[in-house]
């Protein structure tokens, strides 16, 4: 990763760090739920942003230069990772091989 796109998405990190102490905050001082929920999903989405700048990232980095096989199943390496996670695929942390971890993709062997 290029040294200014790290310090960016450490930028944005510490940023999230600091929503995430705010929310502590909040729940300390009885703060409405609504609001609360509301800080909660604007961390949830700044960690996707992240995530899915560093999976670009790993693409551009490792992928590239390999043979045509060899860069679709790292794409779909990749991409089940991404799936095993997502909240919105019910992603909630399989072992990557299991029935496609939460994914759309098949598990090819």
């Amino acid at each position: 990763m290029e040294p200014n796109e790290n310090d960016a998405l450490l930028t944005r990190l510490r940023r999230i760090e600091g929503q995430v102490r705010g929310i502590t905050r909040m729940l300390e001082g009885g703060r409405a739920c609504e609001d609360v929920v509301t800080q909660l999903m604007a961390v949830r989405a700044s960690i996707d942003t992240v995530g899915a700048v560093v999976l670009d990232q790993h693409l551009a980095n490792c992928i590239e230069g390999k043979e045509p096989a060899q860069q679709v199943d790292a794409l779909r390496d990749a991409m089940r990772l991404w799936w095993r996670w997502a909240p919105a695929a019910g992603g909630t942390g399989a072992e990557p091989n299991a029935a496609g971890a939460s994914s759309p993709l098949p598990v090819l062997d």
